[in-house]
């Protein structure tokens, strides 16, 4: 039996789970398909197969395991199929309509008759009571005890089961929101709570109201999936804390998430970007736009010298508002099992998506309509045998006449025809994703080098960057699991923030270091419990300012000196609020005195990261890597194309296009004319042609 250790990276994603496993041999990756029924069923499956891989069983394995990281998508699947908890609001008199007016905000503003969002909790379960703070948080209205029981009553006859509970200028003084809480626990301690002031304790109230709702909203079923698979990996053997992801790019014990659901929204795709960022940094690719595509979705992250953007305010999550930091990405549905059809006469490719199960038609598992799967095995890109290392084998049969009756005919064309057109249309949809995001920030993507990872990432990228005029593409050689990599990476974080409302230069650096020496010791706590010490951890401090009159403040670096804070440290932090506010909006107004609403603390417990993977250099010639020749689809028709074995490539070889390279869990695509070279680390560098 193995004496070695190991590290388990878990992502979810909607058509496979993936998995990297890290021990003395090295990484092994594995992707099974997702039981959306119970995705901790699929979990335990997959680690299973892991311990069969390395000899062991499960029990064995995970008795071997030291550490284990989970990106869960338990909460956005929640708020995208909208089947979370029935969830009411007990918020102050006259306030309970915050969630509707959304500050004005409209998705599509040309639209007079676009609907409104599925609410969270409707207007019958949103019930305000008497009670008011004034923004110092002193008592201007007592808290009424009757009538919040009422509320309480009124909630628990409609059967809720999670309250959300936001009163004014509870994140300055939480005395009311803790009562109420004590009360909701007397009257219906069934009931699951989220206290504003827990989770967001800062204003404006609308943001604070609907992050708390979403965290309501989706708390149960986020708890009872981190429950059932802590249970499972328990009992099988595991004796250490499970460690889920978060959406500031950082991980955190399940016991932290399951108080605090919502940092776990969007936190697989947040992986990737974390792991991106590794591997750019290993490469000295400090710049470059993260891409990330899998079998229902595509996302598009920016990372600049080294860092990805994370967001700490204005994030739109399934049409409700997260005003918690998160990383800053762009999804859209557009994947491997995204749909194609014909409406109104034009093609178009997603965002629905087959998912896993039944599929694609060529899962042969009943799916009947054409996706973009299908279209790429038509086309000679992927292997119907090599899907999976073999262990998922594709059906060809019947995608020609699906493609035929579903496409080609009611638009004129020939099957070929139609499936290079469903190629091209999700090419130019992931492309117009990396154009907004690129342009929202001011970004020119020809200036950056593209980190492609997910199943079906390198099937596509090349389009995509020769669209955009992106001349550089490094594919990681883990790119099909690279999410699930990124979890091994990501360092421990807690996000922790404090509210304090002033003009700038009124306001008391002594106090300010005070709110930094109250969350420093708040985030030691937490982190304590992942078995982390105070000699691990470094801290982060912010002030989030903006000039008068703006809605949204900027997260600005206070210059500190870990936490000690001194009036010439707010003058200079305030300058440097200037000088970013500039580089972002192209302007400053130096002359306006800012306004201090709230300050942060980011701490940080570094992890290990993985050793070196560089490998050793390839003697053989590249030529004997050729596994078989095939007919593959390029603008000038089918071409007999060398296949390569991934497995056969290593440091020192290069190949020019058109070329297939297959890795066990991705295929990659060259172009006529497109360079690629097998770095030290096994990566491929990719030059457009």
């Amino acid at each position: 039996m193995s004496d070695n250790r190991y590290r388990i990276g878990i992502d979810v994603g909607g058509t496979f789970t993936d998995f990297v496993l890290m021990g003395a041999e090295g990484l092994n990756l594995l992707k099974v398909p997702t039981t959306s029924e119970d995705q901790s069923r699929g979990v335990m499956v997959g680690i299973g197969e892991l311990a069969t891989g390395v000899g062991l069983d499960t029990g064995g394995l995970l008795r071997a395991t030291d550490l284990i990281v989970h990106g869960t998508t338990t909460a956005d699947n929640t708020m995208i199929e909208m089947n979370g908890a029935v969830t009411g609001l007990i918020t102050t008199e006259g306030h309970r309509d915050e969630i509707d007016m959304r500050r004005g905000f409209k998705e599509d503003i040309w639209d007079p008759a676009y609907p409104p969002p599925i609410p969270i909790a409707p207007r019958r379960r949103r019930l305000g009571v008497p009670e008011r703070l004034d923004f110092r948080g002193e008592t201007v209205t007592e808290l009424d005890e009757k009538a919040v029981r009422d509320a309480i009553r009124r909630l628990k006859l409609q059967k809720v089961e999670s309250i959300a509970v936001t009163l004014l200028f509870s994140f300055i003084n939480p005395a009311h929101e803790k009562r109420v809480a004590k009360l909701i626990a007397e009257e219906y301690p069934e009931a699951r709570v989220s206290l504003s002031h827990e989770v967001m304790p800062t204003a404006p109230e609308f943001e604070r109201t609907s992050t708390t709702l979403v965290d309501a909203y989706v708390g149960p079923r986020v708890e009872s999936y981190l429950r059932n698979l802590s249970g499972a990996l328990r009992d099988g053997g595991y004796a250490r804390e499970l460690m889920i992801m978060q959406s500031n790019g950082g991980v955190m014990t399940a016991d932290f998430v399951a108080r605090r659901p919502i940092s776990a929204l969007g936190s697989g795709p947040a992986g990737g970007v974390m792991g991106a960022a590794y591997v750019g940094a290993s490469t000295d690719t400090p710049d470059f736009i993260a891409v990330d595509m899998g079998g229902t979705s595509y996302e598009v992250a920016v990372v600049q010298k080294g860092r990805p953007s994370i967001r700490s305010f204005w994030n739109w999550q399934h049409r409700y508002l997260i005003g918690l930091p998160m990383v800053e990405m762009h999804s859209i549905g557009a994947g491997g099992g995204s749909v194609a059809y014909v409406e109104a006469g034009a093609l178009r490719v997603g965002p629905e998506s087959a998912g896993a199960d039944p599929g694609p038609v060529c899962y042969g598992r009943g799916g009947k309509r054409v996706t973009v799967t299908d279209a790429n095995l038509m086309l000679g890109y992927i292997n119907p045998k090599a899907l999976c290392g073999g262990a998922f084998a594709l059906d060809p049969a019947g995608i020609e006449a699906a493609i035929e009756e579903q496409i080609a005919r009611p638009l004129g064309l020939n099957s070929t025809e139609a499936a290079y057109g469903v190629f091209r249309i999700v090419n130019a949809n992931m492309a117009n994703a990396i154009r907004r995001v690129s342009s929202q920030a001011g970004l020119d993507p020809r200036e950056f080098a593209m980190v492609v990872y997910g199943g079906n990432g390198p099937v596509h990228a090349i389009k995509q960057a020769e669209e955009l005029g992106i001349n550089e593409l490094l594919v990681p050689k883990t790119s099909p699991a690279f999410s699930a990599l990124g979890l091994l990476i990501a360092d421990y974080v807690v996000e922790t923030q404090r509210s304090y409302i002033s003009p700038a230069g009124q306001a008391e650096a002594e106090r300010i270091a005070t709110l930094f020496a109250d969350m420093r010791e708040s985030a030691s706590s937490e982190l304590s419990r992942s078995g982390t010490s105070e000699s691990d951890l470094s801290h982060q401090f912010f002030l989030n300012l903006c000039y008068p009159g703006q809605n949204f403040d900027m997260s600005v670096p206070a210059v500190t000196d870990n936490g000690s804070f001194s009036t010439e440290d707010l003058v200079r932090t305030v300058e440097h609020f200037h000088d970013i506010h500039e580089e972002a909006h192209t302007f400053a107004s130096r002359e306006e005195e800012p306004v201090l609403r709230s300050v942060r603390l980011q701490t940080t417990a570094h992890t290990p990261k993985p050793a070196s993977l560089a490998r050793p250099a390839v003697s053989t010639p590249v030529e004997d890597a050729i596994d078989h020749r095939r007919q593959v689809y390029f603008e000038s028709g089918f071409t007999e194309t060398p296949v390569y074995s991934g497995d056969l490539l290593g440091p020192g070889h290069e190949l020019t296009g058109p070329a297939i390279i297959e890795e066990r869990f991705t295929t990659i695509v060259l172009t006529p004319g497109d360079r690629v070279r097998v770095d030290n680390d096994g990566n491929y560098r990719i030059s457009r042609g």
